[in-house]
């Protein structure tokens, strides 16, 4: 996928175990969605920054959802949501925190950096499937964002 296609949800995932179910889980949905997942948070500000400033030449592309884990190397979830959400460019785009981490430290610390939701990873392989099947209805069919334009 290169960066001038469209992308409906950006993955933030370092674990390719867990990556590779969430696309699975994507994929049985039955979705188009074109979804692009980053291993680092470094990746994924960099992806962000160059959609911005390519935004003369194309039209923007910017995903309709974010689903970020914590624990990543390089710049880990909080800076990445941090800057996210300070962006008047990004700070719309609905931001599922997706982590392993159950810690009340964490969860506090992400909505306070305005995550618009934060799910504990299931460990069996059913939950899991479910998790981000409900997460994908929520967040691409019932909810309404700045982005919903006739989608």
């Amino acid at each position: 996928m290169t960066d001038n296609q469209k992308v409906d949800i950006l993955l933030l995932e370092d674990s390719a175990y867990d990556a590779e179910l969430i696309m699975r889980a994507i994929s049985k949905s039955g979705s188009s969605l074109a979804v692009r997942n980053l291993k680092d948070g470094a990746e994924g500000l960099e992806y962000l920054r160059t959609l911005q400033e390519t935004r003369d030449e194309q039209p923007l592309r910017l995903p309709r959802l974010i689903l970020l884990d914590l624990k990543m190397p390089k710049i880990n979830g909080l800076e990445v949501l941090q800057a996210l959400k300070s962006s008047p460019l990004t700070g719309y785009i609905p931001v599922v925190v997706f982590s392993s981490s159950q810690e009340h430290q964490d969860i506090i610390k992400c909505y306070e950096l305005g995550a618009n939701s934060y799910v504990t990873k299931p460990v069996d392989y059913e939950s899991f499937i479910n998790a981000i099947n409900n997460m994908l209805q929520y967040w691409l069919s019932f909810n309404l964002s700045p982005f919903n334009r006739g989608m």
